[in-house]
């Protein structure tokens, strides 16, 4: 699917870090570093991503673990591309305005499907904890 997720990964992987591109710049975050296996992120939140309860939305969270998992994976790839199949978020506790560090690795590998972890910290404290199961896709 030309431009979708597939696509993604693989640009992503050939963009500099310093620019955002596609969905991750609409939350106002950079695209991962990601080498052998794995990735970070850091992105500086604010009072556009908490949500009525004041807290930083969960889909934003969502979207920062799904997405560095994906650099991790990609960062593994010498062709073709991954999309995530499955995905479990464990919120520990609120983020707040301020910085969010995401980090992200590969723990298993197989033919057709990659399993990745990731974890978001903020001030020292885990925030979220994720597992997501990745299809890997020919190039």
């Amino acid at each position: 699917m030309p431009g979708g997720p597939a696509g993604y990964l693989t640009r992503m992987t050939e963009t500099s870090t310093d620019r955002a591109s596609g969905f991750i710049h609409h939350v106002g975050a950079h695209e991962p570093e990601a080498t052998d296996g794995r990735a970070t992120l850091v992105v500086d939140v604010d009072e556009r991503h908490l949500n009525h309860a004041g807290a930083v939305h969960g889909g934003l969270l969502a979207t920062l673990v799904d997405t560095t998992m994906g650099a991790a994976i990609g960062s593994t790839l010498a062709e073709g591309s991954a999309a995530t199949s499955q995905l479990t978020v464990t919120y520990l506790r609120p983020a707040k305005p301020g910085r969010l560090a995401v980090s992200a690795a590969v723990s298993k590998r197989g033919e057709s499907l990659t399993v990745c972890e990731a974890d978001i910290e903020q001030d020292g404290e885990s925030l979220v904890h994720a597992l997501a199961t990745f299809a890997l896709l020919d190039g």
